[in-house]
């Protein structure tokens, strides 16, 4: 009876010292993959930023891959003397704010709504929300519905058109269906506390992990809007800081062909500025959205995840 039991224990042990073992391989492989696939999502920022501050023969002939060589700040100096780049700032902090302000406004109250399921409209209402998801009315009808309403040239339309994502809508009424327990409801209900009180009350401050990643959906949304003002806006006092930036590259690019007049030389000078303001305008234009990423990461998991996979 004692053999056996002790034949058993060793290959109790044996089977546990060959799980550890298959644990440790498979967290090998695992680290591996997300080393290679952190490093294929890196490099290509890294490279744009030490080229941005290299010298631009050195980056086109291949010699800059992972130390810049004979630093120099041209390109950023003649990003920043330009005028037209700080107007494009405040123009897309102004959408990117009030734009993100309104969305979660109307996408919030929108979404509880539709997870109280005694809501009884709420399923033609989805379906309503989800066809304007995979139709729309095409560019020019869009065009002049905007021109009937006054939204040309007008900073609203940046802001107005917008103002409700439907995918941002599914994953906050996901989210309140299956994080706020029902009978939380029920109890706040017997205290007296109405719909509306108790989604500003109850609701909202448990849905901070939501509101942060939903606000970060439309701010980078409004941060990266190009096409709004390249249709509809002619006035270049209210155009966002992606059309400054596109319009500062494509002078500089005209520079570096030396129109024909200044010769060869003149045409190769350009074209190290045109270079090297290329690579400065992304580090620019991307880099507030990457250093507000990090502090609103902890919160993917927690407002999205969870919400998403248990909808």
């Amino acid at each position: 009876m004692s053999t056996d039991t002790a034949s058993d224990t060793f290959s109790s042990r044996r089977a546990g010292h060959r799980l550890r073992g298959n644990d440790l391989a498979f967290t090998v492989v695992i680290t591996i993959i997300c080393a290679a696939v952190l490093f294929t999502t890196l490099y290509p920022l890294y490279f744009v930023l030490i080229a941005s501050i290299s010298d631009p023969t050195a980056v086109s002939t291949g010699k800059v891959s992972v130390l810049p060589k004979n630093i120099s700040f041209f390109g950023y100096q003649q990003i920043f003397e330009d005028s037209r780049i700080w107007t494009g700032y405040r123009n897309t902090l102004i959408y990117s704010v009030v734009g993100t302000a309104l969305n979660l406004a109307v996408t919030l109250p929108a979404a509880y709504a539709l997870s109280r399921r005694e809501f009884r409209p709420r399923r033609p209402l989805m379906l309503m929300f989800a066809f304007t998801m995979f139709f729309s009315g095409g560019l020019i009808p869009t065009y002049l519905l905007y021109k009937d309403l006054g939204l040309l040239d007008n900073w609203l339309v940046f802001i107005l058109p917008s103002a409700l994502n439907v995918f941002n809508l599914i994953i906050g009424r996901a989210f309140f269906e299956n994080s706020l327990p029902e009978e939380l409801f029920e109890a706040a209900m017997i205290d007296g506390v109405d719909y509306f009180r108790f989604f500003t009350t109850i609701a909202l401050p448990l849905s901070k992990a939501l509101i942060s990643v939903i606000g970060l959906y439309y701010l980078v949304q409004h941060w990266n809007d190009f096409f709004t003002g390249l249709i509809f806006v002619r006035d270049y006092d209210k155009q966002p800081l992606q059309i400054v930036l596109r319009d500062i590259l494509l002078s500089n690019q005209a520079f570096s062909g030396g129109a024909g007049g200044a010769g060869g030389s003149g045409g190769a000078y350009g074209q190290r500025y045109a270079d090297q303001i290329k690579y400065g305008v992304i580090i620019v234009s991307t880099l507030p959205v990457i250093i507000l990423y990090p502090f609103l990461q902890k919160y993917f998991e927690k407002g999205v995840l969870i919400g998403s996979v248990k909808g």
